[in-house]
């Protein structure tokens, strides 16, 4: 295939261009240029307003777009001339209310959610735009990402409190659940929506069981080679952005409509074992490292 692939150079647009280019397609990146980039990509460097400039009279068999965030980023691909077979956006589920009934389905619907405010909105105003301009496009819209270029401080922060040797500040009981998705299950799963175009457009993805952060923090810390050991954080005491890495809002998403088409996902302690290995020989990975330890030595360890 020919495919155009926004971003390419962080975190599930990175992953995205090195799976295909791996598996032996031509890929093009759109990017400012301000990392580097995978290796055997095309390379566009500007701006996505400047699209028009690069893009038009081009064809692709497919286009990735993994990086928009608002119906301007998607404006300014679909009006750019360029033509496509396929149009694969990567939404959020945080296009759902927290007040929907759960599990979170497609056919539910979207609007203003308390916990991701605008973001939520924009990514829903970006749906519609493309939708308007291209039904025939897909929608994914995932959970929390992890995996082998994993730029955000999430798994980081309990592989580096491993690696340390250090207790586990849980918030509450660790009872609270969180729903993930692979990149490269991510990238199976467009491929086959590619392949085989099913006739529903909006799909919600993820692993097919939720798991507490405990548990999530115990996997962790055993791909490092250790066992956890918590210390209960009172939830009201201190807020939960200052000592852990996850919002206190638990939510989960139905993908049935996903596992008709392909019901395996990466098990959760494989890939997040995949993720050790790669953050451990690239620690200097993280775009924005939190100070929760710090927080926690200064505040919590009396």
């Amino acid at each position: 295939m020919k495919i155009l692939i926004t971003g390419g150079t962080t975190f599930v647009s990175k992953y995205t261009a090195e799976f295909y280019v791996k598996a032996g397609h031509e890929v093009t990146v759109l990017n400012r240029g301000s990392r580097k980039q995978i290796k055997g990509v095309n390379h566009i460097c500007c701006e996505r307003s400047q699209a028009a400039d690069f893009l038009k009279g081009r064809h692709f068999d497919a286009v990735f777009d993994i990086t928009a965030y608002n119906e301007n980023d998607i404006r300014h691909i679909i009006e750019s001339g360029v033509t496509f077979d396929d149009y694969i956006f990567i939404s959020s589920s945080a296009v759902y209310p927290e007040t929907n009934e759960q599990p979170f389905n497609e056919e539910q619907q979207c609007g203003y959610n308390n916990f991701w405010g605008d973001y939520g909105i924009n990514k829903i105003n970006a749906e519609r735009y493309l939708m308007q301009q291209f039904p025939g496009a897909y929608i994914l819209r995932p959970p929390y990402f992890y995996g082998i270029y994993d730029n955000l401080y999430r798994e980081a922060f309990p592989f580096d409190c491993a690696m340390q040797d250090r207790e586990f500040y849980i918030p509450g009981d660790g009872s609270l659940n969180l729903q993930f998705f692979n990149v490269s299950d991510l990238c199976r799963f467009m491929s086959i929506i590619h392949k085989k175009h099913p006739s529903r457009h909006i799909f919600n993805v993820g692993n097919s069981e939720p798991v507490t952060i405990k548990e999530w923090v115990g996997m962790c810390y055993k791909a490092a080679g250790k066992e956890a050991r918590f210390i209960s954080v009172d939830k009201t005491a201190y807020p939960l952005w200052n000592y852990f890495c996850f919002r206190d809002y638990e939510y989960f998403l139905d993908i049935s409509a996903q596992s008709e088409l392909r019901s395996e996902t990466l098990p959760l302690q494989e890939g997040l074992q995949e993720e050790f290995n790669w953050y451990r020989d690239n620690p200097d990975s993280i775009y924005n490292r939190k100070p929760y330890i710090e927080f926690i030595d200064k505040e919590l360890k009396k």
